[in-house]
């Protein structure tokens, strides 16, 4: 694996990282009101579009974390729509 894959792959985790403390307050807590459920919409469309462009150019790192980050994006639209 090259230099710059690890880069992207290190990138990928913490940026989808991100996401994880969101998910896990919003699941615990059962609170929704002050999340925007047009944000994640669009949030998913661009995750879906880096998905597919990840996939063309063959890039694990992009492949990945907008898999793994729209999996978490989708329980928040599930719980938001759920819980609303």
């Amino acid at each position: 694996m090259e230099n710059i894959e690890i880069l992207g792959l290190v990138a990928a985790t913490l940026t989808t990282g991100a996401f994880v403390p969101q998910v896990y307050k919003t699941l615990i807590n059962k609170s929704v009101k002050d999340i925007s459920l047009s944000m994640y919409t669009v949030l998913l469309m661009r995750l879906l579009l880096w998905i597919v462009y990840g996939f063309y150019i063959n890039s694990l790192p992009i492949i990945a974390a907008n898999i793994i980050t729209a999996t978490l994006s989708v329980l928040i639209v599930i719980t938001k729509i759920e819980y609303k």
